[in-house]
């Protein structure tokens, strides 16, 4: 599933190309994602300009002057700025064809994501309920650490959760506690304030990090244009089962926690 630094990458990628830029037609190709596409857009979004592109947690929001599209990307969801006259593929959903002769095209097989849209003067549940996003100054060790006090969950499922804090997904969740040296199976609630210090510091760099190298190369993610993500090729304990810790002679184990698999060392994180 493509996460925070997936999508912010690709909130990178497509501002440059649709600011500013007049929407002519919308199109709904197949309105059945998880949950069905607002047959409304197609009026809403006529001649309509866009203002500007912002991401919250994993959603990206395409804003106009009355609202904004509100775009998930879901498992394997990606948005793509082509020449409007490029054929359609089998699994394109939606399509804003813009005033220069490109189009933005929402692609995905398994139809997991979604389109939704919010008034400016309303906000989607989806979005009213999330915690801080872990790059801003609103996130700090206290954020952590105070959320954290009476919870008996496992660390990891812990700073995955959308309310706690938003973005830290599966990959990026073992990855930053391999690099704060903690391990994914210490119950949150018992976890000191001096370690939930080193492990904002730790999400902060990894989700940076991330960014910086273009994503991650997982579950057919690509940038806007159509490249792939990097960052697959510097994790460090994620996907490496049974291989030697970069840090130690030990191997990464694999868990399985709350249905999803984790990696750590188990030497270097305690």
């Amino acid at each position: 599933m493509p996460e925070l630094p997936e999508v912010e990458t690709t909130k990178r990628g497509l501002k440059p190309l649709i600011v500013n830029r007049k929407v002519l037609t919308a199109h709904i190709y197949k309105k059945k994602l998880r949950w069905e596409i607002p047959s409304h857009l197609i009026k809403t979004l006529k001649q309509k300009t866009i203002i500007n592109i912002s991401r919250r947690a994993k959603y990206l929001l395409i804003g106009f002057s009355d609202g904004q599209l509100v775009i998930h990307l879901g498992m394997s969801g990606s948005m793509s700025v082509v020449p409007s006259k490029e054929p359609l593929k089998k699994h394109h959903h939606f399509e804003l064809k813009l005033d220069n002769l490109t189009s933005i095209r929402f692609h995905d097989p398994r139809r997991f994501g979604s389109i939704l849209w919010q008034d400016n003067d309303s906000q989607l549940k989806l979005l009213s309920e999330l915690g801080p996003e872990p790059l801003s100054y609103d996130f700090n060790n206290e954020v952590l650490y105070k959320a954290s006090l009476g919870k008996s969950k496992n660390i990891k499922t812990f700073i995955m959760d959308s309310k706690v804090l938003v973005g830290v997904g599966n990959i990026y969740a073992s990855e930053s506690l391999f690099l704060a040296g903690i391990s994914p199976k210490r119950v949150s609630g018992k976890t000191s304030k001096g370690r939930y210090l080193t492990l904002t510091y730790s999400i902060k760099k990894i989700l940076t990090d991330a960014i910086n190298n273009g994503g991650t190369t997982l579950n057919d993610f690509s940038n806007v244009d159509g490249s792939p993500g990097y960052f697959s090729q510097v994790l460090s304990v994620y996907d490496r089962e049974d291989m030697p810790c970069i840090r130690c002679n030990g191997k990464i184990k694999r868990i399985v926690q709350n249905q999803r698999a984790t990696y750590y060392c188990p030497k270097c994180q305690n």
